[in-house]
């Protein structure tokens, strides 16, 4: 499986899909995004709603338009993205 990446705002947001055989849509998305200061986030998983897709690179994709929607909410609306003990 290759792993989608990219950099957004000085952040890397990284997809992390997690597979479940033998379900109609056995992909699961989420991202884990890092800053230049060596922080990284857990996974964070998509909301349920929209967290199993069927196609890899479609859960792929979604996971990193979340991880961009997450970085915007943390530098744009004060949204907390990283634990304080790190």
């Amino acid at each position: 499986m290759t792993m989608m990446q990219c950099e957004y705002r000085d952040h890397v947001i990284t997809a992390e899909v997690m597979e479940h055989p033998g379900t109609p849509t056995p992909w699961a998305g989420g991202c884990r995004i890092s800053n230049h200061q060596g922080q990284t986030t857990r996974r964070m998983a998509l909301p349920v709603g929209h967290a199993f897709m069927a196609e890899l690179e479609q859960a792929q994709r979604a996971s990193i338009a979340h991880g961009k929607w997450l970085v915007d909410q943390c530098l744009d609306n004060g949204r907390q993205l990283f634990d304080k003990a790190a």
